[in-house]
């Protein structure tokens, strides 16, 4: 790891922080913090350091693990460099933290593959949609930095990954990723990158659709669905140490409205969730902030959301007269 690099992750890890006060103090020492974790990382020294835990409901709970800001830099150096050679083997059909995706690129592609195979809404579509159980948790160490191996052979690179992977154990068993590492994301898509290849290559599954841990497959017969999932389900236990939630197995028609991805699809329109209708007027009324009442407008648009929208645009009205 450069120190060229490690500089360049800096600018990078610096948007949105610059005023943080862990970061500051970081900034404060900044050429004498960069160069002592260089020489720790080429002498073998490097150690990770502690997460501070805390926990967010957005809308279900989720436990975040953060870490010093020596570490979260390094993680931004590794990304920056790892990140380009694993988008060129990424399935196209896979939308969480990648460049030029995101959750509106995954509904659209749904809703493309709702118009093929329902031959533009003349025939039945099946949806199966389907969710891991405690994805993060559930990463098995062994397991990933297999899968990382078998694309690195650079052996420094390697003992750098094992020092970030095995610095978080939820148990005795050594599995779990902290959500709040950005390395996290980019090893968890290395991850299911497995069962990407599996569904669209040995199963010969054409439309199908990933973001994270929630993905979809689509087929005008329900039967070759109910075969998918049997040999999914194999495949995530014997291969990947992972088992799917089997509160949210879901098989239904387009027709009766599949949710995903915080929206309701319908063939010809998409409806926004309940849930997310009401977490948008509670998250204004808490911050009435210019910048999360666009974020929601702006997410509004992508759906037949006018009527909510409207409301939205009246509350943020009411709060800011206040």
């Amino acid at each position: 790891m450069s120190l060229e690099n490690l500089f360049a992750a800096w600018e990078e890890f610096l948007c949105g922080k610059r005023k943080k006060l862990d970061v500051l103090k970081f900034k404060d020492n900044l050429l004498e913090n960069i160069t002592l974790l260089h020489d720790d990382l080429i002498t073998h020294r490097y150690v990770h350091g502690a997460y501070y835990h805390f926990i967010v409901t957005d809308p279900k709970r989720r436990d975040i693990h953060k870490a010093l800001v020596r570490d979260r830099l390094l993680h931004h150096a590794i990304h920056r460099k790892l990140y380009p050679l694993f988008e060129k083997i990424f399935i196209a059909d896979s939308f969480s933290c990648r460049i030029g995706k995101g959750t509106h690129r995954a509904m659209n592609r749904f809703r493309v593959f709702h118009r093929k195979v329902s031959r533009n809404d003349t025939r039945t579509c099946w949806v199966l949609k389907l969710d891991v159980r405690k994805f993060f948790a559930s990463i098995d160490h062994n397991v990933l930095l297999s899968l990382l191996h078998s694309r690195i052979l650079d052996l420094e690179l390697m003992w750098l990954f094992e020092q970030i992977i095995s610095s978080f154990p939820t148990s005795k068993f050594p599995s779990g990723l902290p959500l709040g590492n950005l390395t996290s994301r980019l090893f968890a898509n290395v991850y299911l990158h497995e069962l990407d290849t599996f569904v669209k290559y040995q199963l010969k599954a054409e439309y199908y659709v990933r973001y994270a841990d929630d993905f979809v497959l689509l087929s005008s017969s329900r039967d070759a669905l109910i075969l998918l999932l049997e040999r999914i389900q194999i495949f995530l236990q014997d291969q990947l140490c992972l088992s799917l939630h089997p509160r949210k197995i879901e098989l239904c028609t387009t027709g009766s409205g599949i949710d995903f991805l915080g929206w309701v699809h319908f063939p010809k329109h998409r409806i926004l969730r309940t849930v997310t209708k009401h977490r948008a007027f509670t998250q204004l009324r808490n911050c009435s902030e210019d910048s999360v009442f666009q974020s929601y407008r702006g997410m509004m648009q992508h759906g037949n959301a006018f009527d909510v929208q409207q409301d939205l645009i009246n509350e943020y009205w009411m709060l800011s007269e206040k």
